[in-house]
């Protein structure tokens, strides 16, 4: 670790099965103790036990019934997620061991790699419209833990984006600067201006997740961060920032495939780091507080969205088809033309 627009009918792409809300808005409230991530291949032990993953409608109201409290609901304004994403209700608690890694939607591999043209070109076509407009903006959060695809899934979500338009950002450990400031400062000055697409890789989460599970900041000031990280989106939310929060979900054994994949291959030498060995140690204690992250910091303006990411082409798919939604939604405009241009001509 150290280094909304009510046209989704797209969504039966997913399976017909997939299309109630009540599958994307799963929470509950199981001790933290108990967390285990969905293991590739097997089901957990919760699985196993006789609860549902979250595609299926009936356990997502069990799931609620559970919870046992009335949760203030996301902003009607923003675009739901893709049917197949669970998104974590503010007010609730979530399980990350109860959400399946490996779901797949039911979808064919190939229909979903073409699927994923169609919602690039929409992300194309809207930030033009939100880049001309200069108005709003948007901020797109990837979390995930070690080896989880965030340079994946923004290689394969944003291409054909003109980058004049958009910027990633990724956060590492803080420099000698960074430090001597509040730890919002940095993230701060990377936050979209009017008509941008911003994309934080890795993000402010960091300052309640790596520091915790390393104890490098004592736990008092990384619990009163949950709240400031919740005032600092607030505020870009006011300002007219849409904040859109994606947890790439990956099991444990799906980690370990790919970093043993990334040691065969010379090619991703580069990637590799033996400390990512040592951090694999910490894996429920990474879980432990991402699953705090994600509870105390869905609000009502920037939830958080799980994402079942195992498979890496249902993954894209569903983060691609998110955030072409959330930009119908935010519906961009091109500026009125400041003059007759169709009645203008051009000189010889």
């Amino acid at each position: 670790m150290s280094k909304h627009h009510g046209k989704h009918r797209r969504g039966q792409t997913l399976g017909e099965t997939q299309a109630s809300a009540s599958q994307r808005d799963v929470s509950h409230r199981e001790d933290a103790a108990h967390r285990k991530s969905g293991l590739k291949g097997k089901k957990s032990e919760a699985l196993r036990a006789g609860h549902r993953p979250p595609s299926s409608a009936h356990w997502a109201r069990e799931a609620e019934s559970r919870a046992g409290m009335a949760h203030a609901s996301v902003d009607p304004r923003l675009a739901p997620a893709a049917p197949g994403i669970v998104t974590v209700q503010p007010g609730t608690r979530c399980d990350l061991g109860l959400i399946d890694a490996d779901a797949d939607g039911g979808l064919d591999k190939d229909a979903a790699k073409a699927a994923l043209a169609s919602e690039r070109a929409r992300i194309a076509d809207l930030q033009e419209r939100l880049y001309a407009e200069h108005a709003r903006s948007l901020l797109v959060v990837f979390q995930a833990i070690d080896t989880g695809g965030k340079d994946g899934t923004i290689r394969a979500v944003f291409e054909g984006v003109n980058p004049q338009g958009c910027r990633v950002w990724s956060f590492k450990v803080p420099s000698a600067e960074e430090s001597d400031h509040d730890f919002l400062w940095r993230y701060h000055a990377k936050a979209p201006a009017r008509g941008m697409i911003n994309v934080f890789n890795r993000s402010h989460y960091e300052d309640v997740l790596v520091v915790r599970v390393k104890d490098l900041v004592p736990e008092p000031v990384w619990r009163e961060r949950y709240g400031q990280i919740n005032d600092f989106e607030r505020m870009l939310s006011a300002a007219g920032t849409t904040v859109l929060k994606f947890f790439l979900h990956i099991s444990k054994d799906e980690q370990r495939e790919r970093l043993e994949a990334r040691i065969a291959n010379p090619d991703k030498h580069w990637k590799f780091d033996p400390a990512d060995l040592v951090e694999r140690r910490s894996w429920d204690a990474y879980q432990a507080a991402f699953a705090d992250a994600l509870s105390e910091c869905s609000t009502r303006q920037a939830p958080w969205h799980v994402v079942p990411a195992n498979r890496k082409w249902y993954r894209n798919l569903l983060i691609a088809r998110t955030i072409a939604d959330t930009l119908e939604a935010m519906d961009p405009r091109f500026p009125e033309a400041k003059a007759d241009i169709a009645g203008l001509t051009v000189p010889d």
